[in-house]
C-alpha cells in the first residue's frame, strides 16, 4: 500500500533524479522549515525559565516545567515513529508544528496575563513535548527524500542546528530582558507557522506504508525486529548508551561546578559558544568529506572528546579550553552527520521512521541518569576524578566503535 501524497523510495531511480545534489527546491523549503522550527524550539527553555522566575515562582517550578516537556517526548517518540510510517512523516510533522504553534500562542496568553495556575503551563509544556515526539522521527526520514547528497544535506542541517542553538537562547534572553516573555512565545509561534508552511510546500511522491490491518503494537514489533537485525545499528546504540551516561551526562554539570567558581558564568558561557563554533565546523567538514567507512571516520573524530575534560583536570587556561571545545564540537558533529547519513541510507524507507524512533529513544534514555549521578559522584570522589573518568569513558566508547567489526566496516552507500 502507498500513500499517494508523499515520499518516494529512498533509493533507486526515484532517489537519483536529476537536479541539485543538495539545494533542490524541496531541500530549500525543508531547510527553511527545520531552521525556523529549531529556532522556536531553542527559545523555549530560556523563555520559560526566565518567565517563571520573573513572575516570582521558584526554581522547582522551572524544573517541573522542563520535565513536563521532556517526559512525554521520551515516552511517545516510539509511537511517533509508527504513526509517521502509517500516516506519512510530512503529515505528522505539519500536525506537530501546528500543535506547537497553538501551545506557544496559549503560553503567550498565560505570560501576558500572569501565571496563577502552574498546571496550565505544565499541560502546555507536556503538549509541546508530545508534539516533538511526533515530529522527530520524520525529521530524519525526510532528508533522503529532498536531497540526493544525503550526507551533504545532513551537514547543512547540522550547521543550521548549531547556529539556531546559539541564536535561539540568546534571542530569547534579550527579548525577555527587554519585553514580556509572552512576546517570545508569539515569535516562537510564528517560527512554527513558517515551519508548517515550508513542509506543506514540499512536493513528494508516494511511499510504502504498513498494511492497513496491522495493529500499532505489530508495527512496533516489526520496527524492533528491523532494528535488532542490524548489528551495526543496535551495537552503536548500546555503546552510545554508555557514552551518554558516563561522558556527556556528567560533563556539563561537573565542568560548571569546577569552572564557574573560578572564572565566572560569562567565561563558562563563552566555552559553550566555542563548542557551538565547533559544531558549525563539524557540519561544514561533513559536507566536504565523504569517507568510504563513515562510522569508522566518525568514531575517529570522537577521539577529540576527552580533550575538554582532561584540559579542566590539567588546569589549562580558558583560551586553550576554548580550542579544545571547538575540536570537541567538530568531532561530535562530524560523528553525528556520519551516523545520521548511515541510518538514512542503509535502512529501507518503509521502516525508517520506526528505526529512527528506536534510535532516538536508546540514545537519550541514559542521559538523565548520567546527569543525576554527576553531583553525588563529584561529592564522593572529587570533580577531578569524575572528569578523568568522563574522558576515559569517551576514549573507550570511541575505541569500542572502532573495534566492532560491523560498525567499523559499514560502507557508505554510493551516491549519497
Amino acid at each position: 500500500m502507498t500513500h499517494s501524497e508523499l515520499q518516494p523510495p529512498l533509493f533507486g531511480p526515484a532517489a537519483a533524479t536529476a537536479g541539485p545534489a543538495i539545494w533542490s527546491r524541496n531541500f530549500r523549503y525543508y531547510f527553511v522549515a527545520r531552521s525556523a522550527g529549531l529556532l522556536g524550539h531553542t527559545m523555549l527553555p530560556v523563555a520559560v525559565s526566565a518567565g517563571l522566575i520573573g513572575a516570582g515562582h521558584g526554581l522547582g517550578s522551572v524544573g517541573l516545567a522542563l520535565a513536563f516537556m521532556t517526559t512525554p517526548f521520551a515516552g511517545l517518540v516510539l509511537f511517533g515513529g509508527v504513526l509517521s510510517d502509517r500516516f506519512t512523516a510530512r503529515r505528522m510533522m505539519i500536525g506537530a508544528d501546528l500543535t506547537n504553534l497553538v501551545t506557544r500562542a496559549l503560553m503567550a496568553l498565560l505570560f501576558f496575563q500572569g501565571i496563577e495556575r502552574l498546571w496550565q503551563l505544565y499541560a502546555l509544556m507536556a503538549a509541546a513535548g508530545a508534539a516533538a515526539a511526533m515530529f522527530q522521527p520524520g525529521a530524519a526520514s525526510t532528508v533522503p527524500l529532498v536531497a540526493r547528497d544525503v550526507q551533504g544535506a545532513n551537514g547543512v542541517l547540522r550547521t543550521s542546528e548549531a547556529l539556531t542553538a546559539l541564536l535561539g537562547p540568546a534571542l530569547a534572553g534579550l527579548l525577555v530582558g527587554a519585553a514580556a516573555t509572552g512576546w517570545v512565545m508569539v515569535i516562537a509561534a510564528v517560527t512554527y507557522g513558517i515551519s508548517a508552511c515550508g513542509l506543506f510546500a514540499l512536493r513528494l511522491g508516494p511511499v510504502s506504508a504498513p498494511p492497513p490491518g496491522d495493529s500499532l503494537w505489530r508495527n512496533l514489533a516489526i520496527g524492533w525486529r528491523e532494528f535488532r537485525s542490524r548489528r551495526w545499528l543496535w551495537g552503536t546504540i548500546v555503546i552510545w548508551m554508555f557514552y551518554t551516561m558516563l561522558s556527556t551526562g556528567p560533563l556539563l554539570p561537573v565542568a560548571a561546578g569546577v569552572l564557574v567558581p573560578v572564572y565566572g558564568s560569562a567565561l563558562f558561557g563563552l566555552l559553550s559558544c566555542a563548542f557551538a563554533v565547533g559544531t558549525v565546523c563539524g557540519g561544514l567538514l561533513a559536507i566536504r568529506l565523504k569517507p568510504r567507512r563513515p562510522l569508522a571516520a566518525g568514531a575517529v573524530a570522537l577521539l577529540a572528546f576527552p580533550l575538554y575534560p582532561l584540559g579542566i583536570v590539567l588546569g589549562w587556561d580558558v583560551p586553550v579550553l576554548a580550542v579544545a571545545q571547538v575540536l570537541v564540537g567538530t568531532g561530535v558533529t562530524f560523528w553525528g552527520v556520519m551516523w545520521a547519513t548511515s541510518v538514512q541510507t542503509q535502512v529501507p524507507g518503509e521502516v525508517l521512521n520506526r528505526i529512527h524512533a528506536y534510535e532516538v529513544a536508546g540514545s537519550v534514555c541514559m542521559l538523565p541518569i548520567g546527569s543525576a549521578l554527576a553531583g553525588p559522584a563529584a561529592e564522593a570522589f572529587g570533580p577531578s576524578t569524575v572528569l578523568t573518568a568522563v574522558a576515559l569513558a569517551a576514549l573507550l566508547v570511541a575505541s569500542a566503535l572502532l573495534l566492532s567489526r560491523p560498525i567499523r566496516e559499514l560502507r557508505r552507500v554510493p551516491g549519497t
